[in-house]
């Protein structure tokens, strides 16, 4: 037990240095003006952003549904081919994430842009130009292209544990493919399902570039506005990080729903 604890020690070190001290600088600058001095106005000021927050909780909603209904077939397809074929699909999968985020996004500025590739098929057949880039549709798209990953890994991870026979068992007892998907596979599931949202829902709703980029500053979402406190002309890191506060609250009342749907709790009928 004792060796257990020397163990853990670098990790306790290093939890506290970067995610104890952070976060309890965040909640100081929350609470205090320039001079230091306790104050809730701050967090009153969030209020004035609530459209901001409802638009970027939308669009992430929107983004992590997209991104389950994508996954989940690719990933239960992948988890049914034969072993050497697993390895070659998934790298297919992980083989964008080994690109940079930002040139990843940069090139989805050049397929949605008025003159892009997307635009000159459209022309080809006599539709568009449409206006794709600097919509809220562009940013959900760049969302989804990016997270879509995060989806797929978890939820692969626990399908490839299902055994077979449980699905055959479930055919031989007479059950519909529709059945045995609803009360088998997805039941089976729901840890894939819950970490995959959790991972992809958490990076969609505090993202910056993203929104920036292809929603061209008319789609301002919660990551814009606090990098705009920190970095940008609107210089104000007290308000900033009572956005970041009220933004972590929403994130973890977010999750402690998903821990609601906990496989534990779930009972096959």
């Amino acid at each position: 037990m004792k060796q257990l604890k020397v163990l853990s020690l670098p990790y306790l070190v290093w939890m506290v240095i970067f995610i104890v001290v952070p976060l309890l600088m965040v909640a100081f600058f929350a609470f205090t003006t320039e001079d230091g001095s306790f104050t809730i106005e701050n967090i009153s000021d969030v209020g004035q952003y609530a459209n901001i927050f409802v638009r970027s909780i939308w669009l992430a909603l929107i983004a992590t549904v997209i991104c389950l209904l994508l996954a989940y077939p690719l990933a239960f397809i992948l988890s049914r081919m034969e072993k050497h074929k697993q390895g070659t699909m998934l790298l297919l999968v992980m083989l964008p994430m080994w690109m940079n985020f930002l040139l990843r996004t940069y090139a989805w500025m050049t397929l949605l842009g008025n003159n892009g590739i997307i635009n000159n098929l459209l022309g080809m057949i006599g539709i568009g130009p449409l206006k794709l880039i600097n919509t809220s549709g562009a940013v959900v798209l760049g969302m989804v292209y990016n997270y879509l990953p995060f989806m797929i890994l978890p939820l692969y991870s626990v399908m490839q544990k299902i055994d077979k026979s449980v699905l055959e068992a479930a055919s031989d007892l007479g059950c519909s493919f529709r059945n045995t998907l609803f009360r088998v596979i997805v039941p089976l599931s729901l840890p894939g399902i819950t970490s995959g949202i959790t991972m992809v829902f958490v990076p969609a709703i505090s993202t910056f570039i993203i929104s920036r980029m292809l929603g061209g500053g008319s789609n301002l979402l919660i990551g814009d506005l606090i990098e705009m406190q920190f970095l940008g002309n609107s210089y104000n890191p007290h308000l900033g990080a009572a956005i970041s506060l009220v933004l972590m609250a929403i994130i973890l009342v977010i999750m402690t729903v998903m821990n609601q749907f906990s496989p534990d709790d779930q009972v096959l009928i």
